[in-house]
């Protein structure tokens, strides 16, 4: 099959829309307010995500990894085109971009704005709430049992009632199955898990400088700096991996069985993590008339910001 000028053309602008999706998609999970799914959902590829995402089985994995051989690698061709490759690729490099270049801001503004950054934080995941929690409905018992379940479980984790059980890589791989498969679910962001379990600064500031460690690399630099932020990359990387081929589809499962009671949860779940963010606040700063007035302050900005990108879209609709 061979291709003219206006193929190439037309697969180039593509490629370039699934990265810009990726770049929308990566912006909204590394920020703990709007969810990467959510954006999906707006932008119109989220059946074309999921389609995609379910799709990796290890039968698959293994119809590729046979292609070596001549008499498979047409089945491995079509496993490739099953996957949706050419979709994927470019949005997980979108995403990956913008996930980067948010991680170095935020590894910044924690150390030298703290207040400010954090406050912002739950004005966004406070509005997030209210703006995903006007499209849903109450109308059994079993609805506001699960609504308080939800908002209970973040209540606890946010005050360090309910964590991780010790720390160390375990932690890593555990944040990122579970933070990762939020991130293509509507309604709830990545990151807000990654405040939740409190490894949201530590984590960006260790892809931060991993970044920097590989530029630095590049120019002569140590490769025993790589070492250390780069195995936390690999081990939140591998976590996700394992939330993206096991928890995503739980929670997919549960959604298409249950979709109400189960995006109850979800949003119950954003609504009661609203606090989260104030206990970094708190770790670094007293908490005087004029930290709280600050952080009342970014937290009315990040609430406006919110409903302002709601106006902007059209709202935003768990669904």
């Amino acid at each position: 099959m061979e291709y003219n000028s206006t193929d190439v053309v037309v697969d180039r602008l593509q490629l370039l829309r699934a990265y810009g999706y990726g770049l929308c998609m990566g912006t909204a999970d590394a920020l703990p307010g709007v969810s990467g799914g959510t954006v999906a959902l707006l932008l119109g590829f989220y059946g074309r995500l999921i389609a995609a995402v379910t799709a990796f089985t290890p039968q698959r994995a293994v119809d590729i990894l046979g292609g070596y051989r001549t008499e498979r690698r047409p089945r491995a061709r079509e496993a490739l085109l099953e996957l949706d490759l050419g979709f994927l690729l470019p949005l997980g490099v979108g995403m990956a971009t913008a996930v980067v270049l948010i991680a170095d801001i935020v590894s910044s503004l924690a150390k030298s704005h703290p207040v400010a950054m954090f406050g912002f934080f739950t004005g966004l995941i406070a509005a997030s709430a209210i703006t995903l929690g006007r499209n849903l409905t109450f109308t059994t018992p079993g609805h506001a049992v699960t609504a308080i379940s939800g908002a209970g479980l973040a209540l606890l984790v946010a005050a360090d009632l309910v964590t991780l059980p010790g720390s160390g890589p375990a932690v890593i791989v555990v944040a990122g199955a579970i933070a990762v498969s939020a991130m293509i679910l509507p309604g709830i962001s990545g990151s807000l898990i990654l405040i939740l379990l409190g490894q949201y600064v530590f984590l960006s500031s260790e892809l931060s400088a991993f970044v920097r460690a590989i530029g630095d690399l590049l120019g002569g630099g140590s490769l025993a700096a790589v070492v250390d932020p780069g195995t936390t990359v690999v081990l939140f990387v591998a976590g996700g991996v394992v939330g993206l081929l096991s928890i995503a589809r739980v929670v997919r499962a549960a959604m298409a069985r249950r979709r109400e009671l189960t995006f109850v949860f979800l949003v119950s779940l954003v609504a009661g993590s609203t606090p989260a963010p104030l206990t970094n606040i708190g770790q670094t700063h007293a908490w005087t008339t004029e930290t709280i007035t600050l952080t009342a302050a970014w937290a009315v900005v990040g609430a406006v910001a919110l409903f302002g990108l709601e106006y902007l879209v059209g709202g935003f609709e768990p669904e």
